[in-house]
């Protein structure tokens, strides 16, 4: 029953669109993480009673990053299509979606570490400061020290996020195993690209998973 259901699947594509999807997810999440990890920390740091204290640079930040991520993906992609050109020379395709990725990403991100810093002892870094630590010295040898499992947690359930960001972006063309589903599954009535294309993405979220939660009993224990 199952070869009869799969038969006429072109397997080319089906492997392309693998390709695709974890190219896209593998560029994301490493920029994400790029630029979510020092913005997480700067939140955590210019947020009242921490080293950095400055309320008006934090309100503004903290404001700017609820509002990128206030703005649905789908629309995002959409708005986001000049500057994709604009960068990538095209919005189709894997590399035409990589940039609303990021920025669809990042944000979300940086809470997640900047609530993972809060949850270290301050007595820690108080300590630190005592014996002269400088801001520097506390962010490298403390905070991301002991805020590694957090991170890596974050990292996890990012790619995850983006998993489903990915599969979103074949709405538009962007490539990959969403744009396989819509262009044959939805499209084209093609019942077993759909299946095959949600059996995948299943795995796909389960390995991340498995992966990340191997990275972070590692790390603890260490």
């Amino acid at each position: 029953m199952l070869q009869h259901l799969f038969m006429d699947i072109d397997w080319s594509e089906i492997n392309q669109a693998i390709i695709d999807t974890l190219f896209m997810l593998g560029v994301s999440v490493f920029f994400s993480a790029l630029i979510g990890i020092p913005l997480g920390i700067v939140l955590y740091l210019t947020d009242k009673k921490r080293l950095l204290q400055n309320r008006i640079f934090y309100s503004i930040l903290s404001f700017l990053i609820n509002l990128l991520r206030s703005v649905p993906f789908i629309i995002l992609l959409i708005i986001m299509m000049p500057l994709t050109i604009m960068l990538m020379g095209t919005s189709l395709g894997a590399e035409g979606v990589i940039p609303p990725l990021i920025f669809g990403a990042f944000p979300f991100f940086a809470r997640l570490v900047e609530n993972s810093l809060k949850e270290i002892d301050n007595g820690v870094i108080d300590m630190a400061e005592s014996y002269g630590a400088t801001t520097w010295q506390i962010i490298w040898h403390i905070l991301l020290p002991e805020v590694m499992p957090g991170i890596i947690a974050s990292i996890t359930v990012t790619a995850i996020t983006l998993v489903s960001y990915t599969a979103m972006a074949g709405t538009v063309g962007g490539g990959g195993l969403g744009d396989l589903a819509i262009r044959y599954g939805y499209q084209r009535f093609q019942t077993e690209v759909m299946v095959l294309t949600v059996v995948l993405l299943v795995l796909l979220v389960q390995l991340i998973q498995f992966i990340g939660d191997g990275i972070v009993r590692f790390v603890r224990k260490k």
